[in-house]
């Protein structure tokens, strides 16, 4: 008889511990994703500024800007033929 009631003893509290688990392992489980979907985000937003800074790269290096910018800015020019000089190996 008291091998039983030990036996019913762990099973009443097994129950409770056991729901108390399945509780904390569920509240840790929505954290977690509340957490996954703010990275989520964070992640997007900074792919949607990294192709902006992209466009933006490719707007500033075009080459017609950067000719405008070194005649305008620098002044300067393309130097004639005869002050040309090719060297060779």
């Amino acid at each position: 008889m008291k091998g039983r009631q030990a036996v019913i003893l762990f099973l009443v509290l097994s129950v409770p511990a056991s729901a108390l688990g399945v509780v904390w392992a569920e509240h840790q489980s929505r954290k977690l994703f509340v957490q996954l979907e703010a990275l989520t985000q964070e992640r997007d937003a900074m792919n949607t500024e990294w192709g902006q800074l992209l466009l933006e790269q490719n707007t500033w290096a075009s080459h017609g800007r950067v000719e405008e910018t070194a005649r305008t800015k620098l002044q300067m020019t393309v130097p004639e033929l005869d002050a040309v000089v090719v060297v060779r190996p």
